[in-house]
């Protein structure tokens, strides 16, 4: 997942041309994007997440000249992060807002949830495996502290997705029937 990019005419990344400059890197394929915020599936079978960062940092560097923070996600675990969402998460999509914050690899998942400021009444979060669930009541969202994660040192380490985007990632994966890896803004 690539954060920062196509955000307010800031980091501009063709999805077209992402997904051409990593074709063309040797040990990666089936390379695809969905909508215009950064979100890429590729197979990269000779890389964990670190690598994939790396390769991911180096393309979006060389090729476009941006600089931003990539958190690769394992197939594996993006599809766990939907099979395993707490009972109803995301049933409710005209009365809350659904998030998942996927965290990196080395984030443990009870240090990564303190992050999150919560409103009573409002705000409510699940602790997942590599994954944080978080929602919000949708007629009182402009009173959640979700937001306030992003001044705390743990979002260096993870990129954060609404349910629709996360639930459509896992079917991109799954439909491939291997163990590709998932990447995102």
């Amino acid at each position: 997942m690539i954060r920062g990019i196509n955000v307010g005419g800031c980091n501009a990344v063709p999805m077209a041309g992402l997904r051409a400059s990593l074709d063309a890197v040797a040990g990666v394929s089936e390379v695809q994007t969905y909508i215009q915020s950064g979100n890429v599936v590729l197979f990269a079978p000779g890389l964990d997440e670190a690598g994939v960062v790396s390769l991911v940092e180096r393309v979006l560097l060389d090729e476009f000249g941006v600089e931003t923070v990539v958190v690769a996600i394992s197939a594996a675990t993006m599809r766990a992060a939907v099979d395993d969402a707490p009972a109803g998460f995301g049933t409710e999509p005209d009365e809350y807002h659904y998030d998942v914050a996927f965290l990196r690899p080395h984030v443990r998942e009870t240090d990564a949830a303190a992050a999150f400021a919560l409103r009573e009444g409002v705000d409510t979060l699940w602790e997942g495996s590599g994954a944080i669930y978080f929602c919000r009541l949708s007629a009182q969202r402009t009173k959640s502290r979700m937001n306030r994660v992003m001044s705390t040192p743990f979002y260096k380490d993870m990129t954060i997705r609404n349910w629709r985007t996360a639930t459509t990632l896992a079917e991109m994966v799954g439909a491939r029937g291997h163990a590709g890896t998932a990447v995102s803004r």
